[in-house]
C-alpha cells in the first residue's frame, strides 16, 4: 500500500472514525483503524464491536492498493500535528507503516488487516431516506432524557419508531421522558421500533451534517446509516422498550405560559440553592404568577417570580429543577407552555409553536 493525500482530505474521514474507537481495549487491535485502499477509493474504519463507523474519500493521485491497521490516536495526533496546507505519503512495507510529511518521518506499527472485526449488519432491513439535519434534530433534543448505567439496560438508548409517515425519537430515564417526531418521510412497511444504544446515539450525533440525506437501515439486530462520506452501523439493544404513551399526561386542565428565557433565568438562580443531592425546587402557580423556591440542608434559601399567564387554581407542586432547565435549554421557541393536572401528576412541557415534540418530568414530593 502506498498513497499521497493531503493533511486535511486525510483528516477528515480519520476524525469520523477515531471517535468510536476506545482508548483501553482488551482487544490491542480495537486501538487500531482499519485503512484499505482500492481502485483510489481510500476507507477508515474503526469499531468497539458494537459501533463501526467507516469514512470514504476518493484519491486523485495514482496509488498502490492494499489494507493494514495502525494505532488510531497515534496517527491522528501525528496527522494534527502537522503544518496546514501540507500532503503526507504513507507506505506500507514489511508490517510497518511509514508516514512522510516534508521533514517528519514516523514509523508506526500495525496489525493485519484480516484480524480486523467486523460489526455484522445482519440483514439489510427496511430502508428510508432523511435528511441529516431532520435526524440530527431528533437526536439533540430528545438524547439528553437517556438514562446513564441504569439496571434497566434498555433505557440506556434511544428508541426509533417509524410509523404513519415518520421517524418518532424517545428517550426516558424513569424520571422524565423526550419524544420528537419527524417530517413526513417516504415508509412503506408498518411500524418498526428499534433501541439504539447510547454511545451510538452520540457516534451518529457527531457524524450527522448540515446537508444532504442519510439512508438508514433498520433490521432485527444492527441499525445502519450510509451517507455519501461514511457509513455507520451499530447493534441495537436486545430488549422491549416501556410504552412510553402511557408515560404522557393526557387531560391536563391547567396551563402555564411563559416567556421561555425568562423562565429559564428563574429556575437556573433558584437551583443553585437547591438541595445538591436531590435538586428539588417548589413551583407555586397563582394568578399570573409562578414562583419557585428551593432550599437546602443549610437553611439558605432562594426565591424567583416569574409573571405567567395563569388563571386557574393555585397550585403547588414539586420537580427536579435540573431536568426541567434541560428541556428549557434545549427547545428555542420564544414561549413554552406547562400543562398539570393535579400536584401529584407529571407535567406536559411543550412549544404552544411546534407542536412535534413533547417533554414530560414526574413529580417529586417535598
Amino acid at each position: 500500500m502506498k498513497f499521497k493525500i493531503s493533511r486535511e482530505n486525510f483528516l477528515k474521514p480519520l476524525q469520523l472514525v477515531v471517535g468510536v474507537v476506545e482508548r483501553r481495549q482488551t482487544l490491542p487491535i480495537l486501538s487500531n483503524v482499519l485503512i484499505i485502499l482500492k481502485d483510489s477509493r481510500l476507507s477508515l474504519t474503526g469499531t468497539d464491536l458494537e459501533v463501526e463507523i467507516v469514512g470514504h474519500i476518493n484519491l486523485s493521485a495514482t496509488a498502490e492498493d492494499g489494507e493494514i491497521t495502525v494505532p488510531a490516536r497515534k496517527l491522528m495526533d501525528i496527522c494534527k500535528s502537522l503544518p496546514e496546507a501540507t500532503d503526507l505519503t504513507l507506505t506500507e512495507k514489511d508490517g510497518r507503516v511509514q508516514i512522510i510529511s516534508g521533514r517528519s518521518h514516523f514509523t508506526l506499527s500495525s496489525l493485519p488487516a484480516n484480524e480486523f472485526p467486523s460489526v455484522d449488519d445482519g440483514a439489510t432491513g427496511e430502508t428510508f431516506a432523511i435528511k441529516h439535519t431532520e435526524l440530527k434534530r431528533l437526536i439533540d433534543r430528545t438524547s439528553f432524557a437517556m438514562a446513564q448505567q441504569d439496571v434497566r439496560y434498555y433505557l440506556n438508548g434511544m428508541l426509533l419508531e417509524v410509523s404513519d409517515g415518520r421517524l418518532r425519537a424517545v428517550a426516558t430515564d424513569g424520571h422524565r421522558l423526550a419524544m420528537m417526531d419527524s417530517e413526513k418521510i417516504e415508509f412503506s412497511s408498518d411500524k418498526i421500533q428499534a433501541i439504539i444504544p447510547r454511545k451510538a446515539v452520540m457516534e451518529l450525533s457527531r457524524l450527522l451534517l448540515d446537508e444532504g440525506q442519510v439512508t438508514v437501515a433498520l433490521s432485527d439486530n444492527h441499525i445502519q446509516v450510509v451517507a455519501e462520506d461514511f457509513r455507520f452501523t451499530s447493534k441495537l439493544v436486545d430488549g422491549a422498550y416501556p410504552d412510553y404513551d402511557r408515560v404522557v399526561p393526557k387531560g391536563g386542565d391547567k396551563q402555564l405560559v411563559g416567556l421561555r428565557e425568562d423562565l429559564r433565568s428563574g429556575f437556573s438562580r433558584a437551583a443553585i440553592l437547591s438541595n445538591e443531592k436531590y435538586r428539588s425546587v417548589k413551583l407555586i402557580l397563582a394568578q399570573d404568577l409562578l414562583t419557585l423556591v428551593a432550599s437546602n440542608p443549610e437553611q439558605e434559601e432562594a426565591r424567583e417570580e416569574v409573571t405567567v399567564k395563569y388563571d386557574s387554581t393555585e397550585l403547588e407542586l414539586g420537580f427536579n429543577v435540573s431536568y426541567i432547565i434541560d428541556i428549557l435549554n434545549i427547545l428555542s421557541g420564544k414561549d413554552v407552555c406547562f400543562t398539570f393536572s393535579d400536584a401529584n401528576s407529571s407535567v406536559l412541557i411543550e412549544d404552544p409553536e411546534q407542536q412535534d415534540a413533547v417533554y414530560v418530568v414526574m413529580p417529586m414530593r417535598l
